[in-house]
């Protein structure tokens, strides 16, 4: 979860992803050889909003199971407070514009209502609590 201040209110980069149109969701994707799941976190924030970031800390997982071709698959995805730094929202490369239909700064205060998925509407309530609390 990638976050900025803009005009004194903290923001999150949302993305639609391809396909989809009334989901609002967290960059996220596969831990790619020789990544850490933080790595693999700003990678993917890059990969699919056009913005750079650094990583701040662990916000926490997400457990899930979910069926795909008959079998039971178990996923846990790894979310971390990652600052914006550089770029700008919606310059994805050709390469993954397919997976990204759009990106937009989404205030963190709604964050918890406007992200479609229960485990990420609870991690962008982890990072309000984390923002809070700290000096960022």
């Amino acid at each position: 979860m990638v976050v900025r201040r803009l005009r004194g209110e903290w923001r999150l980069a949302a993305i639609r992803p391809g396909g989809k149109d009334n989901v609002w969701a967290l960059p996220k994707g596969l831990i790619g050889p020789g990544e850490s799941a933080a790595e693999t976190a700003v990678r993917e924030v890059a990969e699919e909003t056009g913005v750079e970031g650094r990583l701040l800390e662990k916000l926490g997982d997400v457990r899930y199971v979910y069926t795909w071709e008959g079998e039971r698959v178990f996923k846990v995805v790894s979310f971390f407070l990652i600052r914006y730094v550089r770029g700008r929202l919606g310059d994805v490369t050709e390469e993954f514009r397919h997976e990204v239909a759009e990106a937009r700064w989404l205030p963190l205060t709604e964050a918890p209502r406007l992200l479609s998925y229960k485990g990420e509407r609870e991690m962008a309530e982890r990072a309000l609590q984390i923002l809070a609390d700290s000096e960022l």
